[in-house]
């Protein structure tokens, strides 16, 4: 072989990896989620009832962490890897799914909460072994209306991106909210702020599951299902999020309404440090808060100071060394009383997160 052909045959093997990186870009741009400002989000169940009577209602929050972040994972990406996974997971092991999956229907049998907001949950997704986790759930529940509000999905997702044969893959993922009582509406609410080209083909799109209840005074009880932004260094896009949530709930109290929102903020709660559950302090630890001055004092921020929601998954789970935080709470309008606030220490069995329960009575 001649010097001149080695070279040629050397120049193409270059140029595969090349084309494999520029065809799934390509692939990822034309098939991208594009949802539009508002949508109408999609109902599994049903329930039979209409208009809420009791002026005392429960709910609970939980991010499942899709049934694939238990305690024993320790994330590549969150490990601040890309290219590779290094010694860390892509994904678990389909048991080890399967038990986080039925750690939250066990969950979700043993509990009578009026209302679930959960994050999170898989529809149809590689890293979960395409188990529908949004029926699962629905189906436990009997006689509560299920929705599911899409926040998440592609077709592939192609990191750790110099390991192609074992990739993320598709994800389709969601926000689930079962409720006790049908809801009037149920809706998509795009958030604002997007990363740049080609970032914003495989990162979520970020939203709000809204729902509305008709109550027996003639108003409404408005439930809002929260997931906000994490991979956005400088907080910039947080702050527009919560921008945006404040005019949206402070137009829906204007009107009379009441208004309870619940979920993982990826945010500590004005206040907070965030370093509330380190042994010790850690200077890179970054974990934003809320503005205090964002809402009005007679609007209530409601979480459980003692047991915290969150860990970082740059290592599999330990209570000595974890980094934890508190990013999953509530808020409240000024006309919803908050009688108890209760987070659920898992330790982490099943999810990077742990579920929050709160009881109102609605003044």
């Amino acid at each position: 072989m001649s010097i001149k052909s080695i070279f040629r045959f050397l120049g193409l093997l270059m140029l595969i990896p090349i084309l494999y990186i520029l065809g799934n870009l390509v692939y990822g741009t034309f098939t991208d989620y594009q949802p539009l400002q508002v949508e109408a989000v999609e109902q599994y169940t049903s329930s039979d009832k209409s208009i809420i009577s009791d002026s005392t209602l429960s709910f609970m929050i939980w991010n499942t962490g899709y049934g694939g972040l238990g305690k024993d994972m320790s994330f590549f990406y969150d490990a601040g890897y890309y290219y590779t996974s290094g010694k860390h997971q892509i994904r678990q092991d389909l048991p080890t799914v399967q038990h986080n999956i039925t750690g939250a229907i066990d969950l979700l049998k043993n509990d009578d909460s009026d209302f679930y907001l959960f994050q999170e949950v898989d529809y149809d997704s590689k890293r979960s072994y395409y188990i529908n986790q949004f029926e699962k759930f629905g189906d436990t529940k009997t006689g509560y209306a299920s929705y599911f509000t899409k926040n998440l999905d592609v077709q592939r997702i192609p990191i750790p991106l110099l390991e192609f044969w074992r990739v993320y893959g598709k994800a389709k993922s969601g926000l689930g909210t079962y409720s006790r009582y049908e809801a009037k509406a149920a809706k998509r609410l795009q958030l604002p702020g997007a990363y740049d080209w080609p970032d914003y083909i495989f990162q979520l799109d970020r939203c709000i599951g809204y729902h509305t209840y008709p109550l027996k005074n003639g108003k409404e009880l408005v439930v809002l299902n929260i997931h906000n932004s994490a991979y956005d260094k400088g907080g910039f896009m947080k702050k527009k999020q919560v921008e945006f949530f404040k005019q949206l709930v402070t137009n829906e109290y204007e009107k009379g309404n009441y208004v309870v929102a619940g979920g993982d903020w990826n945010q500590c709660p004005p206040g907070v440090s965030e370093q509330l559950f380190l042994k010790q302090k850690v200077e890179d630890f970054n974990q934003t808060n809320i503005p205090k001055d964002l809402f009005p004092s007679d609007w209530t921020w409601a979480y459980d100071d003692t047991v915290p929601t969150n860990r970082k998954m740059n290592e599999v789970y330990d209570p000595e060394t974890s980094m934890m935080a508190l990013i999953d709470f509530y808020l409240v309008s000024p006309n919803v009383e908050v009688l108890s606030v209760k987070g659920i220490n898992q330790q982490f069995e099943f999810s990077d997160h742990q579920p929050v329960k709160m009881e109102i009575r609605l003044k």
